[in-house]
């Protein structure tokens, strides 16, 4: 049985070029114009195929741990590959389902002169098979990786616009927040105002909670946090906008805003810097002035 797998690896090791081209044969035109639209060279994709089929050849005659661990290894650079190209990983994954049909059919027929015993092909499959499902495993957690990483970046930027620093006049800029506050965002917020403190130079930040639709203990503490972080920075903080059903919740929880500055409005916020807001101002002038 050895000598025939031996035989069966060799042969598919040898033809590896033939099979290579059988698999472009086999693969329909829908792929192939998509493939060939993604500017993928088709050299390299040629070389890529061959590759694995020589791994699956050597499967049958050498050590398996050792062939498998560079499946997986070709499973990563396929896929890496496909992506940068922007194939899908539907298509993807069809090319690699061609292997196990043009590998068994080019031999069927010289499997039979040599009349080997239909369980040798059946061995064959045992061990090329598992390859396969291992290269099909791979495959799709190198695209999963890949979307969760562009999620995660959409998320980060979406997260680092909803806390926009606004300057107001040199020195002076508001955040208005909107949306809820857990310790992700808290963090976030923290890091974006000391960042934009640091770069505007800024003496004084105005946080407008008035989008903010619950304060509690939790969220509270998240805001003590971060003015003392721009206390120790030398930027003083007001927080603004906290509404009437909000202060009620503040002084249920016991909650202790003496040390903050607080304003009920942005307007009064603005005020107690001795600022003025000019109202319909159409010259594009800065429409607040000391």
């Amino acid at each position: 049985m050895k000598e025939e797998l031996r035989y069966i690896g060799k042969k598919i090791v040898e033809n590896e070029t033939i099979l290579a081209k059988k698999i472009y044969e086999l693969i329909d035109s829908k792929y192939t114009e998509s493939l060939n639209s993604s500017g993928a060279p088709r050299t390299e994709l040629f070389e890529y195929r061959g590759e694995l089929i020589r791994y699956f050849g050597q499967a049958l005659f050498e050590d398996r741990e050792l062939i498998c661990k560079k499946v997986i290894d070709w499973g990563i650079k396929a896929a890496t590959f496909a992506i940068k190209y922007d194939v899908s990983l539907s298509n993807a994954l069809r090319a690699v389902s061609f292997y196990r049909t043009v590998i068994l059919d080019v031999f069927t027929e010289e499997l039979k002169q040599k009349q080997f015993a239909a369980i040798t092909m059946l061995d064959v499959s045992k061990i090329i098979d598992p390859l396969l499902d291992k290269v099909f495993s791979v495959i799709g957690e190198v695209y999963e990786n890949r979307s969760n990483e562009l999620m995660k970046i959409a998320y980060t930027a979406l997260e680092e616009l909803s806390v926009p620093v606004v300057p107001i006049i040199d020195g002076i800029a508001a955040i208005p927040i909107v949306g809820a506050i857990d310790t992700n965002r808290a963090h976030l917020i923290m890091e974006i105002s000391l960042n934009e403190g640091s770069r505007l130079n800024l003496k004084t930040i105005i946080f407008d909670v008035s989008g903010v639709p619950i304060i509690d203990t939790m969220v509270a503490h998240q805001i003590f946090k971060i003015i003392t972080a721009l206390k120790l920075t030398g930027i003083k903080a007001i927080i603004s906008g906290i509404r009437p059903e909000i202060a009620q919740t503040i002084v249920t929880l016991g909650l202790d805003f003496n040390k903050v500055k607080t304003a009920a409005t942005m307007q009064q916020a603005l005020n107690q810097l001795g600022l003025t807001i000019i109202p319909n101002d159409r010259n594009g002038k800065n429409p607040v002035k000391k």
